[in-house]
């Protein structure tokens, strides 16, 4: 008999996680090295698939073993039509896409390495964002947690607010955005996960534990997690007024796409199941580097028996 583990979930119906933001066609090909200039590229394997960092949030959610709803929005083309299908495939919840009039839905194309390293050229229209959804309180009630990213600011912002005001974890995936999008977006945050690259840009610095203090010292009304990939996590513990590390388990990576994606997803359903910040960020960690592990994005997110099995070994 499975001794009980720290991720197992919780009794009852899965926790409900709302995610917001990005929808996108994306297609992927496999190259042995990125290319260093202009000329042409031979892939040895390719993918389209239906993710962007909302959705691909969402879905590592339906597969940790929780319920996820995708707020996002797509162009009336083939192509929306393609990403509402797809998505709506694995599970996620999607009656709350929303298809604008006018507009093209977002695709990127993305080269990825031999060593999981990639190359990303997307395309948002400037349209798909102009409109907010509009929802209700009995709207928010049904979900335990939000989860937002940078893409559509406007609406991410009023749901944000709408989760904290109820008592709910209201979660900013805290990634590279254009100028003011995080202070937008931030003081509405009860926890908010930056990327490296996102907490460089902000504060200046390199050094991933100082980025953490400073980010703290900055947003000191949220909880504060910076991620490193292969090199970890840190975290503001304020339990112990000092910066935290997660260490992650070390994996051959073949593909590094959508993994801090699926950092979000699962960090935001273990907050709404009730671990600890060390359990989440750890159950997180683990999730995102077995992602790594396989080719296609967010097709390689992991189930929670896979993260149970691998946490034996951190």
């Amino acid at each position: 008999m499975t001794a009980p583990s720290v991720f197992d979930p919780p009794f009852g119906a899965p926790r409900h996680i709302l995610c917001v933001g990005a929808a996108v066609l994306d297609t992927l090909f496999r190259i042995h090295t990125l290319p260093q200039g202009q000329g042409k590229v031979l892939s040895y394997d390719m993918l389209q698939i239906a993710e962007g960092m909302a959705s691909s949030a969402a879905d590592s959610i339906v597969q940790l073993g929780g319920e996820a709803s995708l707020w996002g929005a797509v162009g009336d083309d083939d192509t929306g039509e393609r990403i509402i299908r797809d998505l709506d495939a694995t599970g996620i919840h999607v009656e709350g896409m929303l298809r604008v009039d006018g507009a093209r839905s977002a695709v990127s194309t993305i080269l990825v390495d031999d060593d999981g390293e990639r190359l990303i050229v997307p395309f948002y229209d400037a349209k798909l964002h102009h409109t907010v959804k509009e929802f209700t309180a009995d709207d928010m009630a049904a979900f335990d947690a939000v989860l937002v990213d940078v893409r559509w600011p406007a609406l991410a912002r009023q749901v944000l607010k709408a989760a904290r005001a109820m008592g709910k974890p209201a979660i900013l995936d805290g990634d590279v955005a254009p100028d003011g999008i995080i202070e937008q977006l931030a003081p509405e945050a009860t926890h908010i996960v930056f990327s490296e690259p996102a907490a460089q840009r902000l504060t200046g610095i390199s050094d991933v534990s100082e980025m953490t203090y400073l980010l703290k010292q900055r947003f000191d009304h949220a909880f504060i997690c910076v991620t490193a990939g292969a090199a970890g996590s840190y975290w503001f513990d304020e339990q112990n007024n000092d910066v935290a590390y997660c260490p992650t388990i070390t994996v051959k990576a073949v593909d590094t796409l959508a993994a801090g994606d699926i950092f979000h997803g699962a960090f935001a359903l273990a907050l709404a199941e009730g671990m600890a910040p060390a359990d989440a960020i750890r159950f997180s960690s683990i999730a995102a580097a077995i992602k790594c592990e396989s080719f296609g994005g967010r097709s390689g997110a992991p189930t929670r028996a896979d993260v149970i099995r691998r946490s034996y070994s951190l």
